[in-house]
């Protein structure tokens, strides 16, 4: 569905029941917490039955509660400021075992990506890279993590990596002045999206480079310029977001661009093997005990 979830409630107003303008007007006045808020809560929350929060997403064009959720969770998750999300995590755990709860979402998200990746963008990604004249990596604020990570390891494997660290747009567009058409650029965003980096990825899409985009939906900002989407679930878990699924897609670029360069890999890290030997980079583990 394509409009926007607030707008069908208040058009669809006039023909709901009286139990469905209960759930309307609350979703309408606390969206933020309505998103996160299971059929059952959100009905006892409103003095409704379970069955009336479905028949109410039914009636608004959705398949069922699931998804009439996840279109509120879309639709906000760009919107929320921390001290929201922090109200609504709250709400959202409640008296539950945090550690469980957490660790759970972040299994279902893993779940989700394998469902809605494309692996042939995948494997087109894989391609692209290997045949870079240069292989640009952007991420900033929390996807700078797996920006960091993924520059890491492709520094060791590659010799042609530019892993963008940039405090304004100027100092971005300084780094990636000599991007073209034999370039690819892996950008990272995921909710709040960084301007910083949907602009970056748009000047690359116009100077002719290819452009990876990973993130979170395919109407996200930067898969807007982007020569092919790879798809990872994100959520809001308080204050920060989780992006376990993410940083798993990228392991899996990381290991199947290593795949496809075996013997030259093979021996680089051999060469790595003796070099932190030499210089004690790694501490030496007596198995003796």
């Amino acid at each position: 569905m394509t409009s926007d979830i607030l707008t069908l409630i208040q058009s669809g107003m006039p023909r709901f029941s009286k139990g469905q303008k209960l759930i309307a007007n609350y979703i309408l006045s606390s969206y933020d917490k309505a998103a996160f808020m299971t059929a059952s809560k959100l009905g006892k929350t409103v003095n409704v039955s379970e069955s009336t929060v479905v028949r109410f997403a039914v009636e608004l064009g959705y398949d069922g509660y699931p998804a009439m959720q996840k279109a509120l969770q879309e639709m906000i998750r760009n919107k929320l400021t921390s001290v929201q999300r922090i109200e609504v995590a709250n709400n959202r755990f409640g008296n539950h075992e945090i550690l469980s709860m957490v660790l759970q979402s972040d299994i279902e998200k893993i779940r989700s990506t394998m469902e809605e990746i494309d692996k042939s963008a995948f494997q087109n990604a894989v391609d692209d890279i290997l045949k870079a004249r240069n292989i640009y990596i952007l991420g900033v604020r929390s996807s700078a993590s797996i920006a960091t990570f993924l520059s890491f390891y492709f520094n060791l494997m590659f010799d042609n990596v530019k892993h963008i660290h940039t405090s304004s747009n100027a100092e971005m567009f300084e780094q990636m002045v000599r991007i073209s058409e034999e370039d690819v650029v892996i950008g990272i965003s995921f909710p709040r999206y960084s301007s910083r980096t949907v602009k970056a990825m748009k000047f690359a899409y116009d100077r002719g480079a290819t452009v990876i985009a990973l993130t979170d939906s395919r109407s996200a900002p930067i898969a807007q310029n982007a020569t092919h989407t790879l798809i990872a679930m994100s959520d809001m878990v308080s204050l920060v977001d989780s992006l376990v699924a993410p940083l798993s897609v990228v392991n899996a670029l990381i290991v199947a661009c290593s795949y496809k360069k075996e013997a030259e890999i093979s021996a680089t890290f051999s060469d790595l093997e003796t070099i932190w030997d030499e210089y004690g980079v790694y501490e030496k583990v007596d198995d003796e005990g």
